[in-house]
């Protein structure tokens, strides 16, 4: 019987571990699921390329353009998110930075339109594959700039 008594104690005196949340700093399943969501869609994206029935040349289009779409996307959140928070931003940079990321939307939508060799369904898996990368890549450079402004203010 003493033994019940002192198992019970054991398990009421183990202290429960809280990870300590800056403010303003994302939750770690938000963060979890914008990374997650990245490397879903940037890995369906390439395994999706690297089996297409297309020639190289296609093949390395459709690479450049996402990996252009996912540096102008970055760039252009911590542009925007500089000049909001009243950071030095040239405004030649914040509109190269709106450029970048239309021309790489358009020449994805341009690509898919005119390539012959892709059935509709694929084109419809690479356009979500491609804005899935996108968003992920724009939220988890919020979620690192986030976290870092919240451990900067202790």
């Amino acid at each position: 019987m003493e033994n019940e008594v002192f198992v019970d104690k054991e398990k009421q005196e183990k202290p429960k571990v809280k990870i300590e949340r800056k403010e303003g700093e994302p939750t770690a399943a938000f963060k979890g699921a914008s990374w997650g969501a990245l490397l879903v869609g940037v890995s369906a994206y390439l395994i999706g390329l690297f089996n297409a029935a297309m020639e190289l040349n296609e093949k390395g289009y459709y690479f450049a353009i996402l990996i252009f779409g996912l540096y102008s996307a970055v760039s252009l959140q911590k542009a925007v998110r500089d000049k909001e928070e009243g950071i030095p931003v040239t405004s030649i940079y914040y509109g190269i930075s709106w450029v970048a990321l239309i021309v790489s939307i358009s020449l994805m939508a341009i690509g898919l339109y005119n390539a012959g060799s892709i059935v509709l369904s694929e084109k419809g898996f690479y356009g979500m594959a491609f804005v899935l990368s996108v968003f992920a890549a724009i939220t988890v450079q919020k979620n690192i700039r986030d976290t870092q402004k919240a451990r900067e203010r202790e």
